[in-house]
């Protein structure tokens, strides 16, 4: 059973930068793929970028130059650095594992991006 803890959320107004982090109870290599998803209200839950075992990223296009992923083996973390952030990125994020086509989900951290 593997457990993830998001943190970082908040308030941001548009054209700022907030940075998410994802703690991961088992080593990440363990994984397929480790990323981020979100879900705006009323819409479905969306990637918004991974990072493959091999270390092989994909990003959504509408973050795609704003938004970067990254990990860390030693501390088993996967964060999200979120700059330029629109109203459009207000949404809960949420950070998962894959194996094959398994799913494990963290319980959501909010953004807000707004004036």
């Amino acid at each position: 059973q593997v457990q993830l803890v998001e943190s970082g959320g908040g308030l941001v107004q548009p054209g700022g930068s907030l940075s998410l982090s994802c703690a991961v109870s088992r080593n990440i290599f363990d994984f397929n793929a480790v990323g981020w998803y979100r879900q705006a209200p009323g819409k479905q839950r969306d990637l918004v970028a991974s990072i493959n075992v091999g270390g092989k990223t994909d990003y959504a296009d509408s973050v795609l130059g704003r938004f970067t992923i990254s990990r860390d083996s030693a501390k088993n973390t996967v964060a999200l650095q979120m700059n330029t952030l629109k109203p459009e990125d207000t949404a809960i994020y949420y950070c998962y594992v894959r194996i094959l086509r398994s799913y494990t989900w963290g319980p959501g951290t909010q953004v807000t991006v707004s004036s």
